[in-house]
């Protein structure tokens, strides 16, 4: 944990404010959930909260199988970082904290396909150089918000119908379960 520098007092309802340059670090906007979490010598922590990752289990496990079936790269992220990742490159994603422009597309609410021309090209993930395979992003809706996505990444023109709607279903799936 890293100081700040940064004093705030707690207001007469118990409120703080996170001052400005933090929330924009961590990309915390206005209405966001947060968990609140107590540490053992009185520190209290706060978290962006992810409801993908109360699934982080059901994610890999979905992962895993569509993985296996396609015999692509597998990314199941929520609006922060990537919570599951399976395939060939899995390591590159894991725990990785997802580009602007990948969470630009999942607030858009509808499947993007790239790769299918060389101008076609996507960074998934802040440290990422720029990809021209073949990527197919489903964003993962519950309750009407997006939360998420279910990415499947793999070697050019892979995107075909099938593979498309592996992602709708995988996504479809787990919005669900998050109902």
């Amino acid at each position: 944990m890293r100081a700040t520098g940064i004093v705030r007092r707690i207001d007469e309802l118990g409120r703080v404010v996170i001052p400005k340059e933090i929330r924009r670090t961590l990309r915390i906007r206005e209405g966001e959930p947060l968990e609140i979490f107590t540490g053992q010598e009185g520190e209290i922590f706060l978290k962006k909260y992810s409801p993908i990752e109360e699934l982080s289990k059901y994610a890999k496990e979905l992962a895993e199988v569509m993985a296996q079936t396609t015999g692509h790269l597998v990314c199941i992220c929520d609006q922060n970082q990537i919570v599951a990742a399976v395939g060939g490159g899995q390591r590159e994603y894991y725990e990785q904290a997802i580009s602007k422009e990948l969470e630009q597309f999942i607030n858009d609410r509808e499947v993007k396909i790239f790769g299918t021309t060389k101008k076609d090209i996507i960074n998934l993930i802040e440290t990422e150089k720029e990809t021209s395979e073949s990527v197919i992003i489903q964003p993962i809706i519950s309750a009407g918000d997006a939360i998420g996505a279910v990415i499947l990444i793999g070697t050019k023109n892979m995107v075909d119908e099938s593979e498309v709607k592996i992602a709708q279903v995988a996504a479809s799936f787990l919005g669900k379960q998050m109902e």
